[in-house]
């Protein structure tokens, strides 16, 4: 019986509606009416299953500022053809690039970006997801064109070619990038008859070259695929619109009853992956990062099928736990781990695979067989033990305390998650199902625990040590691997493991929450953040949540130090703080974070933050508990060494990343005030020691200013009792703290690019075949009107910039353009990751704003405005949970603004202006001929493409020759000639916090 906290959606079961005129007109159509919600979800639902097999969730919210729809289809890249793989994932790229009823490649996109939508899609092993969100009032065009892509896509020859070299470029993006190259060689070693091994993503030679050599049309296959696979019956759609349910059927029903039906079965796969000789054995893979990890992988039956009592979820529960007892914890004191995850995966359908993945230290990497051992130990604990109900139920409990009060999702989410479930689930049971486990079946946990034997387990080590032992290369990305039989008396061994008297199962969970009390709001409460104490040590804001109206609430305490800025050496000694301090502090959070409470302590630009958040009940416990541990915090010398060296490949490990990720680092260090390189951290990791921190946190300790803000349940009384508990214990600690000057506290600033100056930043990057520019344009100082048009240039030029730089020219996979704010300043950047040289990318991306300029004298005064409201859309748009409008109040506090009514500045602002403004802003910051403009371009080159002839040529053929830059090579030179802009000013008259300067 579920719990009467469920509530239901009327009482009307599964009918067959035969007398409308929907019926009449697009065939026999199943209603569901009786869908199983939370209580406190107010939207409504229905579902439907069309005459053609789709089925369909409505969802009716009359207060969405967000429509969307999201269709998931059942076929995915293990059903491509053998001999051409990625074939899944090139249907998706082309299946946006016109249909019949919409022929224009950028229709869609076109539409959605003018009507404040967007797009995108994903092609996964078994089923492959497109979605898309746009303004309420414009839901019915959206899911027109939507609907197209399964009934009539055009497949055109013209796109063809193109969107190969896209899926191509998207492919050497992830080359370097290990998750990618761990997952395909797991794959590589499966039975190469099995379509777990294939290759997903594809690339140019599996789409193009080799299907031309041997005389194989890749269009033709792929209008095939398409005819094959996307069959109505294998179809799963959601929809949110702000229209009644009757108003959404009516939208839906007749444009997706169009898809046909071909009665497809979808693809099983009951048999294993593996082979028999493919178990009990050590894969030993070389990464491209310098990281450390080992994984235990069992093949196991397709767990979905038993969602109601859900085994996997109690094993890895237990498995992953990180309480005192457990694996994490062993290992943790033998020094071996750092953590460890348990997870299952299902292929739907066929099989799943569960895994317990641990990240390990240098001297772990060197233990794995006794590492292995221990798992095995605890596997055998809990197979002799047998399951435990009470731990069935308390995992219930906390799942449906979650499903009860659960955040309401954002459109997009929504139906992404939803247009999933129903693959999986009764439309009854499609919001519920994924945490209502009630079923207890003993049997099923006993026959997963079986499943865990050595001889069927495959281990996974992974660290750059294996490198000179390593013969074998997987043959998509290159890695390299070995892979060796595991010896029969190891074998033996584990399994005839003796129990290890260290592992415990986890007693009952004392932080679940059990007091849900919705405080009263204050009679004097504000519509806005505001202060209630205010010392020369400490500030806290309150503001209680009048909206959500659930039991939870955050609390953020903002510790700020001039110490932690001054150089290199102290910014590393605060990360080493934070994480001693998060380890130190895991076996007791791990519990309270399963109870619905969280921490998180992080370092800022300033000190550190401590978050608080979740079930208002029990959290002033934790509150106390984390500030006495911090203010008598002990350093343990052995986490010391091994966080230390994490921290070392943490900032090594920089250099592999995305080029496009170094452009917007550089583009940060370079203009930030007070800003310390990678380089210049990692060279002062060797001054860190214990004792030094000892010292460290001392003076941290005697020097700073804390600022809180607590929002949500909790009214100015309880708020201010927690604003006790901080301010008694800064004044408890035994060190003499001097209040910090207001001075003190000042915010980084950014250095301002001169008028009319063009700068240009190089540097290298070796791991990757792609390149890549940005161009960054500073637009002055921040303010409302600043920030306005920097937004409506992102917003009119976004959809081009995507068409024009990636689609037509096929620059590269990653482009993307959109406005930058800081605490001073706002800009514009424009990013293209590319295998072209950044010479020629620079020269494409100045024709597109040239181009734009032009475009924007003739846009109509309709598309003007067309584009103005869907910017207001975006601006207005309501938080759908507690945690935005939080970390919304908590930025503008943070930042020393409190400007907490921005976006209605902003979009009053934002009616105002004229196509003419609009164009004076472009021509005096955006485009290349204003004598006012301050750009400064950041190139990426790949070290291992050579493209300097091809750029040579490339540059010389195009119709403008490269921007005559200055070249930035020192960094100190550079931040020592420029002047800084001023901080912006606060909206809101409230007196800088610290300690008053005397003159």
């Amino acid at each position: 019986m579920r719990p009467q906290t469920i509530a239901k959606m009327h009482s009307q079961p599964l009918q067959n509606v035969s007398a409308d005129s929907i019926t009449q007109k697009y065939g026999k159509l199943k209603r569901v009416e009786n869908i199983i919600k939370s209580q406190q979800d107010c939207r409504e639902y229905r579902g439907l299953q069309l005459e053609n097999g789709l089925k369909v969730l409505l969802i009716s919210d009359p207060a969405t500022d967000i429509s969307a729809a999201a269709m998931c289809v059942r076929v995915g890249y293990m059903s491509d053809p053998d001999y051409i793989p990625g074939l899944a994932h090139f249907c998706e790229h082309m299946l946006f690039l016109g249909t019949e009823k919409y022929p224009d490649e950028n229709d869609y996109s076109t539409y959605l970006s003018k009507n404040g939508g967007s797009s995108n899609a994903a092609t996964y092993s078994d089923n492959t997801r497109y979605h898309f969100d746009v303004a309420p009032d414009k839901l019915d065009g959206a899911l027109d064109r939507f609907a197209q892509f399964f009934i009539s896509p055009l497949f055109t020859e013209s796109a063809t070619l193109r969107e190969i070299n896209a899926v191509n470029s998207e492919h050497e993006k992830n080359i370097p990038v290990d998750a990618w190259r761990l997952r395909q060689v797991n794959k590589y070693l499966g039975k190469t008859d099995h379509p777990y091994s294939k290759f997903g993503t594809g690339n140019k030679d599996t789409l193009l070259t080799v299907p031309t050599e041997r005389g194989i049309n890749t269009r033709e296959e792929l209008m095939k695929f398409h005819d094959k696979w996307y069959s109505a019956n294998i179809m799963c759609l959601a929809v949110i619109g702000k229209e009644s349910l009757d108003e959404l059927e009516e939208m839906v029903v007749p444009k997706f009853s169009q898809i046909v039906n071909k009665n497809i079965s979808r693809q099983l796969w009951q048999n294993e992956p593996y082979s028999k000789e493919q178990y009990g054995t050590k894969v030993y893979i070389v990464p491209v990062k310098d990281i450390r990890a080992l994984t235990l992988s069992f093949t196991i039956d397709d767990l979905s099928k038993h969602y109601k009592s859900n085994p996997g979820h109690y094993v890895s529960h237990l498995i992953g736990h990180e309480g005192k007892g457990s694996i994490l914890s062993e290992l943790r004191k033998q020094g071996w781990c750092n953590g460890l995850y348990s997870s299952h995966t299902d292929f739907i359908g066929g099989f799943g695979f569960f895994d317990i993945s641990i990240s390990l230290t240098e001297e772990g990497l060197e233990k794995i067989d006794e590492i292995v051992e221990y798992i095995f130990q605890y596997i055998k604990m809990l197979q002799e033990r047998k399951p435990d109900k009470w731990i069935f139920d308390e995992l219930f409990n906390l799942n449906e305390l979650g499903f009860r009060f659960k955040d309401k999702e954002d459109p997009t989410s929504l139906v992404n998650n939803l247009s999933d479930a129903l693959h999986l689930y009764p439309l009854e049971e499609v919001l519920s199902a994924p945490w209502l486990s009630d079923d207890w079946r003993p049997d099923l946990i006993t026959d997963l625990l079986d499943c865990f034997m050595p001889e069927k387990c495959r281990i996974v080590a992974v660290g750059q040590k294996f490198e000179k032992d390593t013969m074998r290369s997987e043959p998509w990305y290159g890695t390299k691997f070995e892979v060796e039989k595991i010896s029969t008396t190891l074998l033996q061994k584990w399994k005839d493991c003796q129990l290890n008297e260290n592992f415990i199962l986890p007693e009952p969970n004392p932080f679940i929450p059990t007091d849900f009390t919705i405080m009263r709001e204050d009679s004097d409460s504000s519509k806005h953040p505001i202060i209630i104490l205010d010392s020369p040590t400490l500030r806290v804001w309150h503001k209680q949540d009048s909206e959500f109206l659930k039991p939870k609430t955050f609390v953020n305490i903002d510790i700020s130090s001039p110490i932690v800025s001054n150089d290199p050496l102290n910014f590393d000694l605060t990360h080493m703080l934070v994480a001693l301090f998060k380890d130190n502090l895991n076996e007791y959070l791990y519990n309270i974070e399963l109870a619905g409470l969280r921490f998180n302590i992080s370092t800022s630009t300033s000190g550190v933050s401590l978050q608080f958040s979740g079930y208002s009940h029990k959290q002033k416990v934790l509150i106390e508990k984390v500030l006495d541990h911090l203010f008598d915090f002990k350093i343990d010398p052995q986490r010391f060494e091994i966080l230390k060296e994490e921290f070392r490949l943490l900032l090594k490990n920089f250099v592999a990343d995305q080029p496009y990720q170094h452009s917007l680092y550089y583009l940060a260090l370079i203009l930030v005030e007070n800003a310390w390189s990678k380089s210049e951290l990692e060279a002062a990791i060797k001054c860190l020691t214990p004792e030094r921190l000892e010292w460290f946190l001392k003076e941290f300790l005697s020097r700073f200013h804390a600022e809180c803000f607590i929002y949500g349940n909790i009214n100015k009384q309880a708020a201010l009792d927690v604003a006790d508990i901080i301010s008694n214990k800064i004044n408890s600690t035994n060190s003499v703290i001097l209040p910090l000057l207001s001075r003190q506290l000042l915010l980084k600033r950014e250095y301002k690019l001169p008028e009319g100056e063009s700068y240009l930043f190089k540097s290298d990057n070796k791991f990757h075949k792609s390149s890549c520019a940005q161009l960054y344009l500073q637009c002055g100082i921040i303010n409302d009107t600043s920030s306005v048009f920097v937004d409506l240039v992102a917003q009119v030029l976004n959809e081009p910039c995507y068409n024009i730089l990636r689609t037509q020219e096929q620059l590269g996979y990653i482009v993307h353009l959109g406005s930058r704010k800081t605490t001073g300043t706002t800009g514009i950047k424009i990013i293209v990751q590319s295998d072209k040289h950044p010479e020629f990318v620079e020269t494409r991306i100045e024709c597109f704003l040239k181009e734009m300029l032009g475009q924007l004298e003739k846009m109509s005064e309709s598309d003007f405005n067309a584009h103005k409201e869907a910017l207001i859309s975006k601006k207005l748009e309501k938080p759908k949970k507690l945690s935005v409008v939080f970390h919304r109040y908590l930025s503008e506090i943070s930042i020393s603004s409190y400007h907490f009514e921005r976006d209605l500045a902003e979009v009053a602002i934002l009616r105002k202006i004229t196509k003419q403004e609009l164009l004076n802003f472009y021509k005096a910051y955006i485009d290349k001929d204003s004598p006012a403009r301050r750009s400064l371009m950041i190139h990426i080159v790949s070290g291992i493409n050579d493209h300097d002839k091809e750029t040579l040529e490339s540059v010389n053929q195009s119709t403008k020759e490269p921007t005559s830059h200055l070249l930035i090579t020192d960094l100190t030179v550079f931040k020592s000639s420029r002047e800084l802009y001023p901080i912006a000013k606060p909206h809101l008259d409230i007196t800088p916090k610290g300690a008053r300067s005397k003159l």
